[in-house]
C-alpha cells in the first residue's frame, strides 16, 4: 500500500485504524490525520511498546490493506 493513499483517504481508513488499534481514541486518530509517523508514535504511547514494535505492526497492517 502507498501511504499517500491512506493520507488522501484518511476518513475511510480511520475505521480500519480503530479496528486494528482499538486503544487509540477518536481524538488521537483525528490528530494523526493520515501521518504515518504520528500513527507509529500514538501506537507506541498507547500500547507501551517500542518504536520498532510499533513500526512492525504498521508495516504488517500496510501489507494487509
Amino acid at each position: 500500500m502507498n501511504w499517500d493513499q491512506v493520507e488522501g483517504n484518511w476518513k475511510q481508513f480511520k475505521g480500519k485504524i480503530k479496528e486494528q488499534w482499538g486503544a487509540l481514541s477518536d481524538d488521537e486518530i483525528a490528530v494523526i490525520n493520515g501521518k504515518r509517523d504520528q500513527l507509529v508514535g500514538k501506537i507506541q504511547e498507547s500500547y507501551g511498546i517500542t518504536r520498532e514494535e510499533a513500526e512492525k505492526q504498521v508495516r504488517e497492517w500496510e501489507s494487509l490493506h
